[in-house]
């Protein structure tokens, strides 16, 4: 970590001193995920820092996006996107948060290919393209993956097909490969509609939402990677339709769910718990939390824990949250997604440095871009950039500094 915040600084004090050409254009070995920081697009006038990929699920062969992200939040498309992801996708909406994921290091990104119930690893060059690794598409052990969960060496895919939905762990090799985890199964009933599998940051507890049955499992991990459900997990969720969530990086033991499918315009609602150490479940405060908005779906929390936004894809407005160090929101207001016309945004990723949202404005093929005062969002005037023709994408995630 010590290391990442020392680059980081000396990107800053080379764009502070340097301002104009060649800044860090070598940075030498490094992160996969930080190469090419400090370079320059033709055209462009702010330096690349990292990139954002989405799972475009693109019907038949599968494709990943990719885009150069630039220290003023601004995107340009990679050479050679969209990458080639090995396996199919559906060519319609997952309706998940977390289809695309990449490993702490930056080494590798991780995508479902749900149209033929397999996951596909792709090893991020300096340069930022992908390339799928040796033999990266494997089986997800269930119907239609739609969410990943990394940690470490460990993963864990939610399978949502209609009949024998499950979650299933693997592990990752240092080449990028996965391996089944055996006995790591669990089975849901038909119907359960797994929407999100997460890790938080410590990798001691694993939760997941079932969409279908408005339920929330929730895991202790142990030390070969399998899980124990917590007493009484399944947990009722506190609204109808839990569907994307997130642990608070500051705190591993605090959960936020968002209830998606609420009856009626403006009735979604926020969740929040405390997660003991074995996975069980208590309602924090006055939870669940009014969001004031329609279809509440996928989350993102600010790095340093003090912000939570939420999109609400049934409004096309983006909500915005304060947390108390107990966990407590409290409403600060909403953002609209100009380029959606009020319907259709959907996941949600922060950059690394916190300072840009990127939201995956599916509806009209495009990515939006978003600067981050706080827990106010301004939507950049560079936004949105189009997406490949075909894309459908689910998830997006960013690398770099």
């Amino acid at each position: 970590m010590r290391k990442h915040v020392t680059r980081a600084a000396r990107l800053a004090l080379g764009v502070a001193t340097l301002g104009g050409v060649g800044i860090l254009g070598a940075l030498g070995a490094g992160p996969a995920n930080a190469s090419t920081l400090g370079t320059f697009t033709p055209g462009s006038q702010s330096p690349v820092v990292g990139h954002v990929y989405l799972d475009d699920n693109t019907a038949g062969e599968n494709t990943i996006s990719g885009f150069d992200r630039h220290l003023d939040g601004s995107l340009t498309p990679l050479a050679g996107s969209p990458f080639v992801a090995g396996g199919a996708g559906t060519g319609a909406s997952l309706a998940s948060q977390g289809a695309i994921q990449v490993t702490s290091d930056g080494q590798f990104l991780l995508a479902v290919d749900a149209g033929s119930n397999q996951v596909s690893v792709l090893r991020i060059a300096f340069d930022g393209s992908l390339q799928l690794v040796p033999n990266g598409v494997v089986s997800s052990d269930g119907p239609t993956p739609v969410s990943i969960a990394v940690h470490d060496h460990l993963v864990y895919v939610a399978n949502a097909g209609a009949v024998g939905p499950n979650y299933t762990g693997f592990t990752l090799n240092a080449f990028g490969q996965l391996q089944p985890l055996a006995n790591s199964t669990v089975s849901l009933p038909n119907g359960a509609q797994p929407g999100d599998v997460l890790f938080n940051v410590t990798g001691t507890n694993l939760a997941g939402t079932r969409v279908g049955t408005s339920q929330i499992d929730s895991f202790a991990v142990g030390r070969g990677g399998l899980l124990t459900a917590a007493p009484g997990s399944p947990s009722p969720a506190q609204g109808l339709g839990p569907f994307g969530s997130e642990f608070r990086p500051t705190d591993p033991q605090q959960l936020f769910v968002s209830n998606a499918h609420n009856v009626g315009a403006g009735t979604g609602t926020i969740s929040a718990f405390n997660v003991a150490f074995n996975g069980s479940l208590t309602s924090i405060g006055a939870s669940p939390f009014a969001d004031d908005q329609t279809a509440p779906c996928w989350i993102e929390i600010s790095h340093d824990g003090q912000f939570l936004f939420t999109v609400n894809t049934g409004s096309g407005e983006i909500s915005r949250y304060a947390i108390a160090p107990n966990g407590t929101l409290t409403l600060l207001g909403s953002t609209p997604v100009s380029n959606t016309g009020g319907v259709g945004a959907v996941d949600a990723r922060l950059s690394n440095d916190g300072r840009t949202l990127y939201v995956d404005e599916s509806r009209v093929g495009a990515v939006g871009a978003f600067a981050v005062n706080g827990g106010n969002l301004t939507e950049l005037p560079s936004s949105p950039v189009a997406l490949p023709a075909g894309a459908t994408p689910a998830g997006i995630v960013t690398t770099g500094l």
